[in-house]
């Protein structure tokens, strides 16, 4: 069984790894993928935000993150799940244990960013209390078309 630990120096580059893994399965890694995953410490953790692995006998092997942008807003980014650990409830535990996180922190708001493609994870989302809505502004990714916001 999984554990969902932080971030920690001690798991290597396990949050680009896992990421780039996933990217480059579905999509492309695009450049501000590259900026974010190359050093997750300064661009997530030193502005207030969190990383979460999912940790295998000492090998993490999936990652979710809470980018924060100000305000008590919240991007609920970069999950992934190897895919040797796919299918097995990863990634509603690391979804629920990110959601708990911007409850503790006492959010505003929580939003994230997909695919329309990916409907399995959409439908994760919407489970978990997350509604589409328009985005208020253009994405930074080029593949993305969906926003969600949580509802909880």
């Amino acid at each position: 069984m999984c554990r969902i630990v932080d971030y920690d120096s001690c798991y290597g580059d396990a949050f680009e790894r896992l990421n780039c893994e996933w990217l480059e399965m579905y999509f492309l890694v695009e450049p501000i993928d590259r900026v974010i995953l190359a050093d997750p410490e300064k661009n997530v953790l030193q502005a207030g935000g969190v990383i979460l692995y999912a940790v295998d006998q000492d090998q993490a092997v999936g990652t979710i993150a809470l980018k924060h942008h100000g305000d008590g807003v919240y991007e609920l980014t970069k999950m992934a799940v190897t895919e040797a650990f796919q299918g097995k409830g990863l990634g509603r535990r690391l979804l629920c244990a990110a959601i708990e996180r911007f409850r503790e922190f006492r959010g505003e708001r929580l939003y994230l960013e997909s695919h329309s493609s990916r409907l399995p994870a959409l439908a994760l989302y919407e489970s978990a209390g997350f509604r589409h809505e328009a985005p208020p502004r253009p994405s930074e990714y080029e593949r993305a078309d969906v926003y969600m916001v949580f509802q909880g």
